[in-house]
């Protein structure tokens, strides 16, 4: 593994404990309760954050998300379409999201899993790579992965304050 890969994995096994932590013990009322008007919930935040590293991941593996090769989509029985990640989504979009630690900590785990063993793999051509050229500088492997990461961090520091609110 390379010092890059390393430092990937590193902030990823983070984000997977911490996504694990932050819903145990807590009842689905727990997960789906807002603490103030139009304030995400637990559960549609970890869902969310999940949803979105499993997208990326995928796609910057060019393998299957977790969330349908897995039958995640189905366990979780959401209204959405097997793509949505959250991106966009409403306040009632936010308020269909009803699940249990179980199963938002199983498909944690499985995302997770697959996270640590794609950037693991990775050496330091891998993640030179340009992903996405429509940008200026053009999108590398990289820096594709720090965003990512970056979004999961906010997203699981906002499931932690609410959280402690509870």
């Amino acid at each position: 593994m390379t010092a890059g890969a390393d430092l990937l994995a590193d902030a990823f096994g983070r984000i997977n404990e911490g996504t694990v932590s932050v819903v145990e013990g807590l009842s689905p009322a727990d997960l789906s309760r807002r603490v103030a008007p139009g304030a995400n919930t637990i559960g549609w935040l970890v869902w969310h954050l999940v949803r979105v590293q499993d997208n990326h991941v995928a796609e910057a593996a060019g393998t299957e998300e977790v969330w349908t090769s897995d039958g995640w989509y189905q366990r979780f029985n959401l209204p959405f379409s097997e793509q949505a990640t959250g991106y966009g989504h409403s306040r009632d979009d936010v308020d269909t999201v009803h699940v249990t630690a179980e199963l938002l900590t199983g498909y944690a785990r499985a995302v997770g899993e697959v996270t640590l063993n794609y950037v693991r793999g990775l050496s330091d051509a891998d993640l030179e790579r340009v992903v996405d050229s429509s940008w200026d500088p053009p999108v590398t492997l990289a820096v594709r992965l720090v965003s990512v990461i970056a979004d999961d961090l906010k997203h699981l520091g906002q499931a932690e304050y609410v959280r402690g609110l509870l």
